[in-house]
């Protein structure tokens, strides 16, 4: 028989839970630092920046995940912290985090940002896509809680040596993980003109892919491209129609990002990590900022919200499968128009929240 787990998810307390508060390739454990270690950005691979990136639907997820005292939780893109101050804030005074991420400048952040929390908080270098790994080297088994950010931090679209803007001057790189081999460079300079078309049309969601590919294999023949600003004025010279919303070459450098950092077969692997280290009951909390990562994590909780997954043709179920999941958002959680004003990177974030079953 098939049969769905998508109900709301209430409070601890047992209440039924509003939808959104109305209050504002990797190493599993090496790079490991904690709150209390002082750990500078030279200890874990970069520069400790002063924070410039504000989190988004901070009252939504501590909303979703309900913290507590005593709790264990995972976020799996810690990036500058500022979601992990709030978990740790909201789950005093014994709450504990785990923090990953690939990216050292993120980890030196998040260093400075949750120092103030001693040993409660520890990060360590690695891919969220192997959560379930980490957490178990490092005896945080189970979680309460898991949260995924997807999105790009400020510090990382401010470091135009990374090349993740389009108005970039530096490099045409675009690794989150610095000792990833290949760029955005190799791809663009390198990749025939089919497979381009292909990661534009399936990441980047791009209509004019085939025009754009073709001119770009057209232009590097005679000089190869090198940095991100000098690709975002080629694309938007040889695209014929422009949307006034985005820049003519956001597509393009989404589907890039996509394609060097693995992003959704990394988001597919750990959210299926994250459903094996949670406890029952434990939530896991998605923020996504663009549709294809939004429809992987949908197709994910529709899957194991459901007892059968078998092809609606079959009469019967063969394939034993177990809902593992209780959707507590039948749509996305999007931010008040409050918080776009305040931030504007808001504006696209989706969240999605499960529950585990026991």
């Amino acid at each position: 028989m098939r049969s769905s787990s998508e109900t709301p998810i209430t409070s601890r307390s047992g209440s039924r839970r509003a939808g959104a508060a109305s209050s504002p390739a990797s190493r599993p454990t090496s790079s490991e630092t904690s709150g209390t270690s002082g750990s500078s950005g030279t200890e874990l691979g970069g520069k400790a920046p002063q924070r410039a990136h504000e989190p988004v639907l901070v009252a939504e997820v501590l909303a979703g995940l309900e913290p507590r005292d005593g709790g264990r939780y995972l976020d799996g893109t810690v990036g500058a912290g500022g979601h992990a101050a709030a978990i740790l804030e909201r789950s005093v005074p014994t709450g504990r985090l785990l923090g990953l991420d690939v990216d050292p400048a993120g980890l030196a952040a998040a260093a400075a940002e949750l120092a103030r929390f001693g040993d409660r908080a520890r990060l360590v270098r690695a891919n969220f896509a192997t959560c379930d790994v980490v957490a178990s080297a490092n005896d945080f088994v189970p979680v309460d809680g898991v949260l995924l950010d997807l999105g790009l931090s400020s510090i990382q679209l401010a470091d135009e040596e990374r090349g993740f803007s389009f108005r970039a001057r530096g490099p045409l790189d675009m690794r989150a993980d610095p000792d990833l081999r290949d760029t955005a460079a190799d791809i663009v300079n390198s990749w025939s003109e089919r497979d381009l078309r292909g990661v534009f049309a399936e990441y980047g969601e791009e209509p004019e892919a085939g025009r754009v590919a073709a001119a770009i294999v057209r232009r590097r023949a005679k000089d190869r491209f090198e940095t991100a600003d000098e690709l975002g004025r080629f694309v938007a010279g040889v695209k014929l129609r422009r949307r006034r919303s985005i820049d003519p070459a956001t597509n393009v450098f989404q589907a890039l990002r996509i394609a060097v950092n693995g992003e959704i077969a990394n988001l597919e692997r750990g959210l299926a990590a994250a459903l094996r280290i949670l406890r029952p009951g434990g939530r896991l909390a998605v923020i996504s900022f663009h549709s294809l990562e939004d429809r992987t994590v949908k197709r994910f909780f529709a899957r194991e919200s459901r007892d059968c997954i078998c092809p609606p043709h079959l009469p019967t179920c063969v394939c034993g499968h177990r809902a593992g999941l209780r959707v507590g958002t039948r749509r996305p959680l999007r931010a008040a128009s409050a918080e776009v004003d305040r931030n504007p990177r808001a504006r696209s974030a989706a969240l999605r929240i499960a529950e585990k079953l026991p």
